[in-house]
C-alpha cells in the first residue's frame, strides 16, 4: 500500500478477548510512537474513535458480501436442515430469516481454523466474508457470494481504514494517495448509521452503502433482526453521495421509528442468555 514503508508487527496479547483487541493493539503502537500509520479492518473499528487518533484514508473496497462455503449454488439450493457455523449474530439472524430450517450454531476461530473445522465435519457449511477469503488467497473455497439483498453485510465489511495520529501532517500526506472517495463515503454513511443505532460489533445489524458508478448517488440497505430470525426490519434510503453522514442518519432514524431499538434491546438480552 505504501511504497518504502517499514512494517511494524503488533501483538494483541494481553488485550481483552473481543475482536477489537486487534484495533487496540495497533492504536497503542500509534499512540506510543512505534508506528506512524495503522491499518484496520473497518468493521472492527468502534464507532467512537480513540482520542489522539484520526481516520486518514479508506482505500478501494473489496467485495463486501458474505460468502457461503459448503454445498449449494444459492441459499434456496442449500440442503434442508444443513448445519451452518458462524460466530456472527448478524449472519445467524439473516440465515434463519431466509431459511428457518437451517441449524445455525456458533463456530469460532480465524478463517483457516473455521475452514479446517468445516473439513473435519463440525458443520456442513460456514459463512465468511468474501473479502477475507480473497485477501488470504482462499477465494476458491467460495461456493457462492450471498446477494446483499438476502444478507446485508456488516458496516465496513470489505473496507480497510488507515489511521494516524492527529496533527501528523507527514503521515497524512503519505497516505493521501490511498484515498478512494466512493469507499470513504460508503464507510462514512455506514458508521453514521451504526453509531446512531448504538450498535456494537455483536449487534445483529447489517448496514451496506453503495455509491453508484457515476459517483453522485448512494443507496444504503439495512437489516436489524432477532438472532433467531423470527423478527426483522429491512429498509433502504437513496440520496446524494456527497452527504453520507446525513444519509446514514436518515436511515438510522427510519429504523428507530419502525422499532429497531426494541428489537436490538431484545437481541442483546438473547445474546446475554437472559431470554
Amino acid at each position: 500500500m505504501l511504497g518504502g514503508a517499514e512494517l511494524v508487527e503488533v501483538s494483541s496479547n494481553g488485550e481483552p478477548g473481543d475482536k477489537s483487541r486487534f484495533v487496540r493493539g495497533v492504536e497503542r503502537a500509534l499512540l506510543d510512537g512505534e508506528a506512524d500509520v495503522g491499518v484496520h479492518s473497518a468493521k472492527d473499528l468502534p464507532g467512537e474513535l480513540t482520542e489522539g487518533l484520526t481516520l486518514a484514508a479508506v482505500p478501494p473496497r473489496e467485495d463486501p458480501r458474505d460468502a457461503w462455503v459448503g454445498p449449494g449454488s444459492s441459499l434456496d439450493d442449500v440442503p434442508e436442515g444443513a448445519r451452518v457455523g458462524t460466530a456472527s449474530l448478524r449472519r445467524r439472524s439473516q440465515l434463519l430469516a431466509a431459511r428457518p430450517d437451517l441449524e445455525v450454531h456458533e463456530l469460532h476461530g480465524n478463517v483457516d481454523t473455521r475452514l479446517r473445522k468445516l473439513a473435519d465435519g463440525e458443520a456442513d457449511a460456514i459463512v465468511l466474508a468474501v473479502a477475507g477469503l480473497r485477501r488470504l488467497g482462499r477465494a476458491g473455497e467460495i461456493a457462492f457470494p450471498i446477494p446483499s439483498e438476502s444478507m446485508t453485510p456488516a458496516a465496513g465489511q470489505g473496507a480497510l481504514v488507515v489511521q494516524i495520529r492527529e496533527g501528523d501532517e507527514a503521515a497524512l500526506r503519505a497516505v493521501d494517495p490511498l484515498v478512494e472517495e466512493a469507499a470513504l463515503r460508503e464507510l462514512t454513511a455506514e458508521r453514521a448509521a451504526v453509531t446512531l443505532l448504538q450498535a456494537t460489533c455483536a449487534s445483529p445489524i447489517g448496514i451496506h452503502a453503495r455509491v453508484d458508478d457515476q459517483g453522485d448517488r448512494m443507496r444504503i440497505d439495512s437489516f436489524v433482526g432477532l438472532p433467531d430470525g423470527s423478527e426483522w426490519i429491512r429498509d433502504r434510503v437513496d440520496g446524494d453521495s456527497a452527504e453520507p453522514t446525513l444519509l446514514g442518519a436518515e436511515l438510522a432514524k427510519r429504523l428507530l421509528d419502525t422499532g429497531a431499538r426494541e428489537i436490538l434491546d431484545r437481541a442483546e438480552k438473547w445474546s446475554d442468555g437472559r431470554v
